[in-house]
């Protein structure tokens, strides 16, 4: 559910029409202006996504090859990484092509069932990916600090379970905040201010008490944010304080370029999608901008923070680039 000028002006908005029948409730945005320099921004926001989107799916699809068919990628960082970049991919697909379609028309739908679908597929993704970022932290952490052991405290049976938790919470997340919000009594005003369907601007529109929706969101912001939050922290801690104790300083440069780096894409994620969840919801640019931030910027980062700029993945993909076709004998 989108409204292109709500990115460009706070009195776009989008419309939620509900009709008798629950079935045929419909979520509507109409646009207000139609100036030919409106029209310009819009096709300008147009190409933007669209270049950015593109970039996110080459990008994430393209670790996805690589570390599934190079075997000198196949070790754990690898195989979080490749769930990353999987996630990374289907959460701006979540939210991307609807803007896409919602800037080229001057009236937008949506029905009530899709943007449930919507909100509880954010939700998913935004869990699972911090649990996958404190997973990521944390094998880092037994890399650096216990490289002995490394190979044991991160074996197979630990990585696939770790993976499976992540997605397994992210999945549970969703669903219990959407069940929760689609018990409630829906009213006009019937005004969001959003370009997509997400929990905060949608609870606005709750005629009935929204307390155990609120509740529930907070929770889930307070234990699963701050928990991950914990890992991440620590592990990159750790990380530092052994990198401190290293006398190469070749060695201590290459860790804390990438702790670094992987800490900025962190520290974005987690600002923007806790101050998106667990401040009112107003309709402000800035939270628009920070939706942006965690539906296009961070899966635009991801790739190439964490292992675009990596040189085993530079040295994996010149060697698929310039592998030979076998011929058949």
């Amino acid at each position: 559910m989108f409204c292109a000028g709500s990115l460009l002006k706070l009195e776009t908005h989008l419309s939620l029409l509900f009709s008798s029948s629950p079935s045929q409730r419909k979520l509507e945005c109409s646009m207000e202006g139609g100036n030919t320099t409106t029209v310009t921004e819009f096709a300008v926001l147009f190409v933007t996504f669209l270049v950015a989107y593109l970039l996110i799916l080459t990008e994430n699809m393209l670790m996805l090859l690589v570390t599934s068919t190079d075997s000198h990628l196949h070790s754990p960082m690898y195989f979080f990484l490749s769930h990353l970049s999987f996630l990374d991919a289907f959460y701006s697909s979540i939210i991307v092509p609807k803007l896409l379609e919602h800037l080229l028309s001057n009236w937008k739908t949506v029905s009530l069932l899709e943007c449930f679908a919507q909100i509880s597929l954010v939700i998913f993704s935004g869990a699972t990916e911090a649990c996958l970022l404190s997973v990521m932290a944390y094998d880092r952490f037994q890399a650096v600090c216990h490289p002995l052991l490394y190979a044991v405290a991160m074996n197979r049976k630990v990585c696939t379970g770790l993976v499976g938790a992540s997605w397994a919470i992210g999945m549970g997340t969703g669903l219990v905040n959407t069940i929760l919000l689609a018990q409630h009594h829906f009213c006009g005003p019937n005004l969001v201010r959003s370009f997509a369907c997400e929990l905060p601007p949608v609870l606005l529109l709750v005629c009935s008490d929204p307390s155990v929706s609120i509740a529930s969101i907070l929770t889930t912001m307070v234990i699963l944010g701050l928990v991950t939050l914990v890992l991440l922290l620590g592990s990159y801690t750790r990380i530092i304080m052994t990198a401190l104790r290293i006398n190469s300083a070749t060695g201590r440069s290459k860790i804390f370029s990438t702790c670094s780096s992987h800490f900025l894409v962190v520290t974005i994620f987690y600002a923007s999608g806790v101050s998106r969840y667990m401040t009112p919801a107003s309709g402000s640019v800035l939270e628009q901008v920070l939706s942006v931030q965690y539906s296009v910027v961070t899966p635009l980062l991801n790739p190439l923070i964490y292992s675009l700029k990596n040189q085993e993945v530079k040295a994996a993909l010149r060697r698929m680039l310039t592998k030979k076709p076998r011929l058949s004998s």
